[in-house]
């Protein structure tokens, strides 16, 4: 602890913190979700940073795809002419009512199949980056590259799975609204297609709050494919104003994307920063609130709220760990020591046991027979002449409480059972009457 009034470098300050302060400690700790999402995002930045980029790397298929599909998208616009005539007196241009649909639809049924299979790459680095980032919700000791690989080989095959069933069910549902799209075009019943259109819309947006579920659930329970889809479908519903809020919240990198100009390029440094790793950390703390709330607290034994200290005074708040700590230590404090009950001298003088020398005689032996006896002696004398300090005295009058209070809840016991046998036999003279 760094003295009152010592300075320190604005280095030194930054780094050390309130650590550096008296109070820190407990008062410092997350009690709940929305601090401990903070206390990770600041305290472990640098290993946000390390897991976004190691997960890049297994987006970068997905990301070319996508770069070259709205290239390919903005070539064809500029080569086909969107008009029903080009200039004055010039050949006649067949009509093309529609052709820009059909472009988009054409080319989404290519690029989206791309997208599926580069998607089952990315899924590889999610796999990884979620089991990091678990840990961190879990407080746990993460070394970066080590739990990254680790966390492929645990979460590989649940991740693969979801991410084939969002992919294809994303692409078929974009295809619907192509398709949609194109039919209106041409002149289709606009109602019914309208109609396509919002739902589709909707269940995209049902999709993409299972697939999160199913990352999560995932990355906590070993569940087969049917249990992560059906206990997906209900948690997105049992939650739902939850889940779109939170939803809102991992999705803020791609919406800043999409909102043009200066935001644009601060989507873009952000998601190549930390993106991808605060999506994951929002989302998996949330998740793990619910899991907590819905699944935990129902099981014997099971840890909640980890990472979740409680706030002093509010011991029915506190984390199952926490409760399981306090209950270790009220043991092993309800333990008289041997070693704390009595007055041990310290090595503070030149007593010390004789050594025997390589070819030793009876006189020898008596001197270390003598030398242990005086150290035994002292000791003795010390103890005797400080058995009566107050941190002995305080120390052993506490479990001379303890050991009245056990004889007088024996006692108490034994009239009880006294009683209770005594009633039996009146009982039972009663019945015999």
């Amino acid at each position: 602890m760094a003295q009152q009034g010592e300075k320190k470098g604005f280095i030194a300050r930054m780094m050390e913190g309130k650590e550096r302060d008296e109070e820190y400690a407990r008062s410092t700790l997350p009690t709940n979700r929305w601090q401990l999402f903070w206390d990770i995002f600041k305290g472990r930045f640098s290993k946000l940073v390390i897991v976004n980029l190691l997960m890049l790397i297994f987006c970068i298929p997905l990301i070319l795809v996508i770069v070259l599909r709205f290239l390919n998208v903005n070539a064809l616009g500029l080569t086909y002419p969107f008009s029903n005539w080009v200039g004055i007196g010039a050949i006649a241009v067949p009509n093309l009512q529609g052709a820009p649909e059909y472009i988009a639809f054409s080319t989404d049924v290519l690029y989206g199949a791309l997208m599926v299979a580069a998607a089952l790459v990315a899924a590889v680095g999610i796999a990884g980056g979620m089991y990091v980032i678990r840990n961190m919700v879990w407080t746990e000791g993460v070394f970066v590259a080590n739990d990254f690989w680790r966390g492929i080989k645990i979460n590989i095959l649940s991740v693969l799975q979801s991410a084939v069933f969002y992919g294809v069910a994303l692409y078929v549902l974009m295809l619907c609204i192509d398709m949609a799209q194109w039919q209106m075009k041409l002149g289709g019943s606009v109602g019914w297609l309208t109609t396509s259109i919002v739902v589709s819309c909707i269940a995209i947006a049902i999709v993409t709050m299972m697939f999160l579920w199913m990352l999560s659930m995932g990355g906590n329970y070993k569940l087969k494919f049917f249990q992560l889809l059906r206990n997906a479908f209900l948690m997105t519903f049992a939650l739902i104003f939850q889940n779109i809020f939170f939803a809102v919240l991992v999705l803020i990198p791609v919406l800043l994307m999409f909102l043009g100009s200066m935001f644009q390029m601060v989507g873009i440094i952000i998601f190549i920063l930390f993106g991808l790793s605060y999506m994951l950390l929002v989302w998996l703390n949330y998740s793990q609130w619910a899991f907590d709330k819905f699944f935990e607290s129902k099981k014997e034994g099971a840890k909640v709220n980890r990472g979740i200290y409680p706030k002093e005074g509010k011991g029915s708040g506190e984390s199952k760990a926490v409760q399981e700590y306090q209950q270790t230590l009220e043991e092993a404090m309800s333990i008289k020591s041997d070693l704390a009950s009595r007055p041990i001298k310290p090595i503070t003088d030149d007593l010390q046991v004789y050594e025997l020398p390589d070819a030793f005689s009876r006189d020898d032996l008596k001197k270390l027979r003598s030398s242990k006896q005086a150290i035994v002696e002292d000791s003795e004398q010390y103890a005797e002449e400080h058995k009566n300090d107050e941190k002995y005295v305080v120390y052993n009058a506490q479990f001379e409480r303890m050991e009245e209070e056990r004889k007088a809840r024996e006692k108490e016991k034994e009239a009880a059972d006294k009683k209770k046998k005594k009633r039996g036999k009146d009982r039972g003279g009663e019945e015999a009457k």
